[in-house]
Protein backbone atom coordinates (compact mmCIF):
# COMPACT_ATOMS: atom_id res chain seq x y z
CA UNK A 1 0.00 0.00 0.00
CA UNK A 2 1.15 3.29 -1.11
CA UNK A 3 1.21 6.74 0.73
CA UNK A 4 2.00 10.07 -0.23
CA UNK A 5 4.61 12.11 2.04
CA UNK A 6 4.03 15.20 3.40
CA UNK A 7 6.05 17.64 5.09
CA UNK A 8 5.43 20.77 7.64
CA UNK A 9 3.61 22.66 5.72
CA UNK A 10 1.21 20.21 5.30
CA UNK A 11 1.84 20.05 1.31
CA UNK A 12 2.46 16.23 -0.49
CA UNK A 13 6.12 16.56 -1.62
CA UNK A 14 4.92 14.28 -4.43
CA UNK A 15 6.95 11.37 -3.14
CA UNK A 16 5.58 7.94 -2.27
CA UNK A 17 6.56 5.34 0.02
CA UNK A 18 5.25 1.47 0.43
CA UNK A 19 3.86 0.25 3.58
CA UNK A 20 5.14 -3.26 4.36
CA UNK A 21 1.70 -5.42 3.95
CA UNK A 22 3.23 -8.12 6.97
CA UNK A 23 2.78 -5.07 9.06
CA UNK A 24 0.37 -2.51 7.78
CA UNK A 25 -1.76 -5.37 6.02
CA UNK A 26 -2.55 -7.97 7.90
CA UNK A 27 -5.43 -9.33 9.40
CA UNK A 28 -5.95 -7.69 12.91
CA UNK A 29 -5.99 -10.00 16.01
CA UNK A 30 -8.25 -9.08 18.35
CA UNK A 31 -6.91 -10.72 21.28
CA UNK A 32 -3.68 -10.43 21.08
CA UNK A 33 -4.57 -6.29 21.15
CA UNK A 34 -6.99 -6.89 24.32
CA UNK A 35 -3.88 -8.81 26.14
CA UNK A 36 -1.30 -6.36 25.03
CA UNK A 37 -3.53 -3.70 26.34
CA UNK A 38 -4.22 -5.21 29.56
CA UNK A 39 -1.17 -5.95 30.67
CA UNK A 40 -0.19 -1.96 29.47
CA UNK A 41 -2.87 -0.66 31.76
CA UNK A 42 -1.58 -3.32 34.74
CA UNK A 43 1.38 -1.64 34.57
CA UNK A 44 0.40 1.48 34.82
CA UNK A 45 -1.33 0.60 38.24
CA UNK A 46 1.24 1.79 41.67
CA UNK A 47 -0.82 -1.17 43.83
CA UNK A 48 -0.01 1.16 46.95
CA UNK A 49 -3.16 0.29 48.18
CA UNK A 50 -3.76 -0.48 51.95
CA UNK A 51 -6.13 -0.98 54.51
CA UNK A 52 -5.56 -1.47 58.45
CA UNK A 53 -6.65 -5.43 59.39
CA UNK A 54 -7.44 -6.03 62.83
CA UNK A 55 -3.83 -6.72 63.97
CA UNK A 56 -3.16 -3.26 62.64
CA UNK A 57 -5.87 -1.15 64.27
CA UNK A 58 -5.19 0.61 67.83
CA UNK A 59 -7.46 -0.20 70.17
CA UNK A 60 -8.14 -2.91 73.45
CA UNK A 61 -8.02 -6.32 73.20
CA UNK A 62 -10.08 -6.46 76.19
CA UNK A 63 -13.37 -8.72 75.93
CA UNK A 64 -16.19 -6.48 75.71
CA UNK A 65 -18.87 -9.11 77.21
CA UNK A 66 -19.48 -12.39 78.24
CA UNK A 67 -19.30 -15.37 76.42
CA UNK A 68 -22.51 -16.36 76.73
CA UNK A 69 -26.20 -15.34 77.89
CA UNK A 70 -26.56 -11.84 76.25
CA UNK A 71 -28.48 -13.30 73.36
CA UNK A 72 -26.10 -11.94 70.53
CA UNK A 73 -23.11 -12.43 68.78
CA UNK A 74 -19.58 -13.48 70.46
CA UNK A 75 -17.78 -10.62 70.76
CA UNK A 76 -13.94 -11.04 71.64
CA UNK A 77 -12.35 -7.66 70.79
CA UNK A 78 -13.09 -3.91 69.84
CA UNK A 79 -10.83 -4.20 66.70
CA UNK A 80 -13.05 -7.03 65.08
CA UNK A 81 -14.07 -6.07 61.17
CA UNK A 82 -17.76 -6.70 62.31
CA UNK A 83 -17.42 -3.20 64.16
CA UNK A 84 -17.86 0.29 63.47
CA UNK A 85 -13.63 1.38 63.79
CA UNK A 86 -12.20 -1.77 63.86
CA UNK A 87 -9.89 -3.56 60.93
CA UNK A 88 -11.41 -4.36 57.50
CA UNK A 89 -11.18 -7.92 56.76
CA UNK A 90 -9.73 -9.25 53.48
CA UNK A 91 -8.62 -4.98 52.63
CA UNK A 92 -6.29 -4.72 49.75
CA UNK A 93 -2.42 -4.92 50.71
CA UNK A 94 0.17 -3.64 48.25
CA UNK A 95 0.91 -5.75 45.12
CA UNK A 96 2.10 -6.11 41.40
CA UNK A 97 -0.55 -6.04 38.96
CA UNK A 98 1.82 -6.57 36.11
CA UNK A 99 1.70 -9.74 34.27
CA UNK A 100 4.08 -12.23 31.46
CA UNK A 101 3.19 -11.82 28.03
CA UNK A 102 4.94 -13.38 25.07
CA UNK A 103 7.51 -11.13 22.69
CA UNK A 104 5.34 -12.55 19.58
CA UNK A 105 2.20 -11.79 21.09
CA UNK A 106 2.76 -8.05 22.04
CA UNK A 107 4.47 -7.60 18.29
CA UNK A 108 1.55 -9.61 16.55
CA UNK A 109 -0.92 -6.63 18.87
CA UNK A 110 1.50 -3.64 17.27
CA UNK A 111 1.24 -5.12 13.78
CA UNK A 112 -2.97 -5.42 14.45
CA UNK A 113 -2.84 -1.67 16.08
CA UNK A 114 -1.21 -0.67 12.65
CA UNK A 115 -3.56 -3.02 10.69
CA UNK A 116 -6.11 -0.84 12.20
CA UNK A 117 -4.98 2.20 11.24
CA UNK A 118 -4.35 1.62 7.89
CA UNK A 119 -7.60 -0.16 7.26
CA UNK A 120 -9.07 3.10 9.10
CA UNK A 121 -7.46 5.30 6.62
CA UNK A 122 -5.88 7.08 9.71
CA UNK A 123 -2.24 7.25 9.07
CA UNK A 124 -0.14 9.87 7.95
CA UNK A 125 3.35 9.60 6.52
CA UNK A 126 5.87 13.20 7.16
CA UNK A 127 9.00 13.06 5.95
CA UNK A 128 12.03 14.11 8.47
CA UNK A 129 12.03 17.61 9.88
CA UNK A 130 13.30 19.15 13.01
CA UNK A 131 12.46 22.35 14.96
CA UNK A 132 15.08 24.76 15.15
CA UNK A 133 14.29 25.41 19.21
CA UNK A 134 11.18 23.79 21.29
CA UNK A 135 8.36 25.93 20.87
CA UNK A 136 4.64 24.74 20.98
CA UNK A 137 3.44 27.17 18.38
CA UNK A 138 5.60 24.97 15.79
CA UNK A 139 3.94 21.95 17.09
CA UNK A 140 0.53 23.82 16.98
CA UNK A 141 1.17 25.00 13.47
CA UNK A 142 2.63 21.45 12.18
CA UNK A 143 -1.10 20.13 13.22
CA UNK A 144 -3.21 23.31 11.58
CA UNK A 145 -1.23 22.39 8.83
CA UNK A 146 -2.46 18.97 8.59
CA UNK A 147 -5.79 19.80 9.63
CA UNK A 148 -5.80 17.56 12.72
CA UNK A 149 -5.86 20.41 15.35
CA UNK A 150 -8.77 19.08 16.96
CA UNK A 151 -7.56 15.17 16.72
CA UNK A 152 -5.59 12.85 19.35
CA UNK A 153 -2.97 12.37 17.46
CA UNK A 154 0.66 10.15 17.70
CA UNK A 155 3.90 11.02 16.38
CA UNK A 156 6.48 8.44 15.92
CA UNK A 157 9.97 9.74 15.25
CA UNK A 158 12.89 7.13 14.18
CA UNK A 159 14.97 8.11 17.09
CA UNK A 160 14.61 11.27 20.18
CA UNK A 161 14.64 14.57 19.27
CA UNK A 162 14.35 17.00 21.88
CA UNK A 163 12.55 20.32 20.56
CA UNK A 164 9.91 17.96 18.60
CA UNK A 165 8.99 16.13 22.11
CA UNK A 166 9.39 19.32 23.79
CA UNK A 167 6.98 21.26 21.84
CA UNK A 168 4.52 18.99 21.64
CA UNK A 169 4.36 17.96 25.88
CA UNK A 170 2.08 20.94 26.82
CA UNK A 171 -0.65 19.65 23.75
CA UNK A 172 -3.32 17.76 25.89
CA UNK A 173 -4.04 15.68 22.44
CA UNK A 174 -0.73 15.32 20.78
CA UNK A 175 2.03 12.85 21.87
CA UNK A 176 5.52 11.78 20.51
CA UNK A 177 7.39 8.58 21.18
CA UNK A 178 10.10 7.15 19.64
CA UNK A 179 9.98 3.78 16.48
CA UNK A 180 11.46 1.67 19.76
CA UNK A 181 8.87 2.92 22.43
CA UNK A 182 5.56 2.38 20.26
CA UNK A 183 2.76 0.75 22.04
CA UNK A 184 -0.46 -1.22 20.79
CA UNK A 185 -2.69 1.45 23.70
CA UNK A 186 -0.90 4.58 22.32
CA UNK A 187 -1.71 3.54 18.90
CA UNK A 188 -5.26 2.52 19.19
CA UNK A 189 -5.72 5.75 21.26
CA UNK A 190 -4.39 7.94 18.80
CA UNK A 191 -7.06 9.25 15.81
CA UNK A 192 -4.54 9.84 14.18
CA UNK A 193 -0.91 8.33 13.52
CA UNK A 194 1.88 10.62 12.17
CA UNK A 195 5.38 8.23 11.30
CA UNK A 196 8.28 10.03 9.88
CA UNK A 197 9.74 8.15 6.96
CA UNK A 198 12.96 7.16 8.74
CA UNK A 199 10.75 5.79 11.67
CA UNK A 200 8.74 3.12 8.95
CA UNK A 201 12.11 1.19 8.47
CA UNK A 202 12.68 1.14 12.59
CA UNK A 203 9.25 -0.10 12.52
CA UNK A 204 9.43 -2.42 10.02
CA UNK A 205 12.81 -3.86 11.73
CA UNK A 206 11.43 -4.32 15.26
CA UNK A 207 8.12 -5.85 14.26
CA UNK A 208 9.80 -8.26 11.74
Amino acid sequence: MEYSIYNVEGKDTGKKVSLTEEIFGIVPNDHSIYLDVKQYLANQRQGTHKTKERNEVAGSTKKLKKQKGTGGARAGSVKSGTIVGGGRIFGPRPRNYGFKLNKKVKQLARKSALAYKALDKNITVLEDFNFAEAKTKSFVKLLSNLTLSNKKTLLVLPELNANVFLSSRNLTKAKVVTASDLNTYDILNAEELLIATSALSKIEEILN
